[in-house]
């Protein structure tokens, strides 16, 4: 029986063998994605079968090409599809369980047509039912197949006594086919297969290629100084092999850039919902009742809007071409994107490192690889940078003179074969420059000392009564450097760029995004200063009726003034004063009313008591005299208050007359 079934395995399997593509070439990218190309030779009829692990399936049906040399022609690209192994094997006629026997199996094919060999007898028939028979004490157990032959007649066969069974329905074998091609992809809960079917009756090589995640490349590098002359760099770059399928002499290549790249779900089913539409229902006719005609007029206008709504319903299938054109112009995006993205890379935005001979990687191995040994344009330096510290780094500034670009990553210094330190390098193009710092250099100290002057007004402008000034603060940074060595040094001396300050009478080295780069040269054994002198120059505009003489007479004070602006600005200052002057003579008139005003409150209070009090005429008859006397000096004050008030108004009007035309 054991061999029965085994033959029966193997008669459904024949065609679940597909030819494998070795692995020809691998680029590696800096953006995380990998591109692999395969190259084989199918025979006729033959399909080619890659793997992937399923969270590279989008990038693979993202990326996908398939060249084909030779006759025929690439009839179907297949893949394993996301659904659960249940949903895909509830599509089969029959299932194979666990321990299922053959008879039950056979059971669930009513009907189908088998034939079935026992020794040099073929009997074919089509299967009425299959049943297992337990065993006895006297018997074991056996397996029953029952036929309806050709002949008409119905018998019952003993499983165990057949060498073979072949299914006589082609589409039923692929059926079976199928199935077990199913089953041998959920091995592995992870594992994607994509099928390459081909037509044609000859041999013929293909070639596909595609891109997948991938760990990024990474680089480093070793600066080694020798005795005399340039140093020599060298590039190491680490590769990682993740997919699981060993690299045997692949052509390498390596990245150096960051295209565009992203996700797009294509492997998962994707559905829309669709609106429903749907004729109306016929309902029963019922009885009708005529009303009169201002009734149907008024059935008429509520049956309208029923009617337009039914109608709207039917023609809502009408959406769906629309949502088919998006569809479209999406595809087109997508195209316009791969355009443009091997449009850069032509432009030489990306670099490559290409290795001359074949790389052998295994599987889950890495490696590293040299990709770069020569001579390179450096400078011995010190620089510094960091303000909290005393010191200034041991640095080296590379010039690229390799002729390639020069990925970023660590790099290690090597003095005099021994270790001096460590730095990271940005990827650097072809001729460009860049500093590196590796250690620290206690054999040089920097002090700073920081000195400001107050603001200078350097420019006063007028126009429309707005005083408008152009003033600058100068701050100057000293910096003391200490060389207690015995050699020559070059310091570079990185000084913040601030916002909004510039440099005065000194031009840097270079300048940065955040810094300006000063080059110093130091003595053994010697102090040395350097000073960076940075000014801000801002404006201020204020009104003129609104600042007070004292403000004025800072502003006509000023050297850096012109001489008309002097002078203009005097004429404002003297009619300040005139009003000033108005102002506290108006101040003190008043105070004298409000004097004579307490007095008079006084006496009214203290006649008032004496005239409670008898033989106290002759004392009110004074006071009275006094508040007569009193009055007039009130009318005279009030006089004077009113004449100061109109020359203070005449002042103002003055004034503003010639804020208002005076520009300078």
């Amino acid at each position: 029986m054991k061999r029965t079934i085994y033959v029966w395995l193997l008669l459904v399997s024949t065609a679940l063998h597909a030819a494998e593509l070795p692995v020809r070439q691998v680029v590696l990218y800096k953006h995380g994605v990998g591109y692999f190309e395969r190259s084989g030779q199918l025979g006729p009829g033959e399909s080619a079968q890659l793997d992937f692990k399923a969270s590279e399936m989008n990038d693979v049906l993202k990326s996908l090409t398939v060249e084909q040399r030779g006759g025929g022609g690439i009839s179907a690209l297949r893949y394993d599809s996301s659904d659960p192994l249940e949903k895909k094997l509830a599509e089969f006629p029959f299932r194979l369980g666990p321990g299922q026997p053959l008879s039950a199996m056979l059971d669930q094919l009513k009907g189908a047509v088998v034939e079935l060999k026992y020794g040099s007898e073929t009997v074919r028939g089509a299967i009425l039912s299959g049943r297992t028979i337990p065993a006895t004490d006297n018997q074991p157990a056996s397996e029953l197949l029952s036929l309806l032959l050709d002949t008409g007649e119905m018998r019952t066969f003993d499983l165990a006594g057949a060498s073979s069974i072949r299914l006589v329905d082609a589409t039923l074998q692929a059926q079976f086919q199928q199935y077990l091609a199913v089953l041998i992809g959920a091995r592995s809960t992870d594992k994607r297969s994509v099928f390459i079917d081909s037509s044609g009756a000859q041999a013929r090589d293909i070639m596909a290629s595609y891109m997948i995640p991938m760990p990024v490349w990474k680089s480093s590098y070793r600066l080694i100084w020798g005795a005399g002359g340039e140093p020599t760099l060298e590039g190491w770059a680490i590769v990682d092999n993740t997919t699981g399928e060993d690299w045997n002499g692949v052509q390498l290549a390596l990245v150096s850039g960051r295209p565009i790249s992203f996700i797009s779900r294509l492997y998962e089913p994707r559905y829309i919902a669709r609106p429903v539409a749907e004729l109306p229902e016929d309902r029963p006719v019922g009885p009708v009742i005529l009303g009169g005609a201002i009734e149907e007029q008024e059935a008429a206008a509520k049956a309208a809007p029923q009617a337009l709504a039914m109608r709207s319903r039917a023609e809502m299938p009408a959406s769906a071409p629309a949502e088919m054109a998006d569809a479209v112009v999406g595809r087109e995006n997508i195209a316009t994107t791969i355009a443009n993205a091997a449009a850069a890379r032509e432009l030489g935005e990306l670099f490559e490192y290409r290795f001359s001979g074949p790389v052998t990687i295994r599987r889950n191995e890495s490696a590293m690889l040299p990709f770069l040994q020569q001579k390179v344009t450096t400078r011995k330096l010190l620089v510094y940078s960091d303000q909290s510290t005393a010191h200034p780094m041991h640095s080296a500034e590379i010039s690229n003179s390799t002729g390639k670009t020069l990925d970023g990553g660590p790099i290690t210094v090597y003095e005099d074969n021994a270790y001096a330190g460590e730095a990271l390098m940005e990827t650097l193009k072809t001729g460009d420059k860049r500093l590196i710092s590796y250690g620290v250099d206690l054999g040089t100290r920097i002090t700073t000392q920081f000195d400001t002057k107050g603001e200078v007004v350097r420019e006063v402008h007028m126009r429309r009564g707005v005083l408008t000034t152009r003033a600058a603060r100068v701050e100057t940074r000293t910096y003391t450097i200490r060389n207690v060595d015995q050699k020559e040094k070059t310091l570079i001396l990185e000084h913040p760029a601030r916002p909004e300050y510039k440099l005065i009478d000194l031009k840097p080295l270079e300048t940065t995004a955040n810094a300006y780069r000063f080059e110093v040269k130091l003595g053994p054994d010697a102090t040395a200063k350097f000073s960076v002198t940075e000014e801000r120059v801002f404006e201020r505009t204020v009104a003129v009726a609104n600042l007070t003489p004292d403000v004025l007479v800072s502003y006509v004070q000023n050297k850096d003034l012109s001489a008309a602006a002097r002078e203009h600005l005097e004429q404002i200052l003297e009619k300040k004063r005139q009003i000033a002057a108005s102002d506290g003579e108006m101040g003190r008139v008043q105070q004298q009313v409000q004097t004579l005003f307490s007095d008079q409150e006084r006496i009214r209070q203290n006649i008032n008591s004496l005239n409670r009090v008898s033989g106290q005429e002759q004392q009110v008859q004074t006071y009275a005299r006094q508040l007569a006397t009193q009055e007039g000096q009130l009318a005279t004050l009030r006089d004077r208050l009113s004449q100061l008030e109109q020359q203070k108004a005449t002042q103002e009007g003055e004034l503003n007359s010639l804020i208002e035309r005076m520009e300078f």
